[in-house]
């Protein structure tokens, strides 16, 4: 009886995880997640991993490069929002079993109009999905970054992680990672030489900043 009404919960969990990401049209990622699928095919990894997941940001992190000699799993896709990773969990994240997944998502979501309360609710769904699907690893959260081209989304993106980090500090397995402190000037502003031309994406002086922090608790 015990294990029914395990496996009961955790559909209940899994169902309402990805019910809101349900409602937004993924159909327009299905080339990046059949590309990761055909990938996982032709090359196995290893459980006890860690998988780096979420938007642009990820998808353009050379691991190899920062991290040289160890073999972490990117499952980047860009322009994507937290819904999506959501929706996608299984085949990106939970089929690799990692010990660790490093995740960076919401900043599209604020972009696209999203409130702050909107986005902690959807890495609230995550969250849940990654506990009933992932019960023994840790999640890193990176905060949604400051940026030069979304500098007017400031105010928003800084509630919304002021709310995602309030959840991960509820959870053990769970760490929010603050970038915004490294990213910022004396004046306050996002730092200009470590942003690509669009003033969005990072280039390798951001990654590196990046790397830094993220290094400590990768092991």
């Amino acid at each position: 009886m015990k294990s029914k009404i395990s496996a009961a919960v955790l559909l209940a969990l899994v169902f309402s995880a990805t019910s809101r990401a349900a409602e937004y049209d993924t159909t327009r990622w299905q080339d990046d997640i059949d590309a990761f699928v055909r990938a996982d095919q032709t090359s196995s990894v290893e459980p006890g991993g860690v998988v780096f997941v979420g938007s642009s940001s990820i998808r353009m992190w050379d691991l190899e490069k920062s991290f040289p000699g160890k073999e972490y799993l990117n499952r980047g896709f860009g322009g994507s929002e937290i819904v999506d990773s959501t929706h996608f969990f299984t085949e990106l994240v939970a089929q690799h079993q990692p010990r660790l997944v490093v995740f960076y998502a919401g900043d599209n979501d604020i972009s696209a109009g999203k409130l702050p309360s909107q986005v902690a609710s959807d890495f609230l769904d995550f969250a849940e999905l990654f506990l009933s699907q992932l019960p023994d690893s840790k999640l890193i959260y990176i905060s949604i970054k400051p940026s030069i081209a979304r500098l007017k989304l400031a105010d928003k993106m800084r509630e919304a992680n002021k709310r995602i980090a309030a959840e991960c500090a509820k959870n053990d397995k769970f760490m929010f990672l603050d970038v915004w402190p490294v990213m910022l000037d004396q004046a306050g502003q996002p730092r200009g030489d470590i942003f690509l031309e669009d003033g969005l994406h990072m280039n390798d002086a951001g990654y590196k900043l990046w790397n830094e922090l993220l290094t400590p608790h990768l092991e």
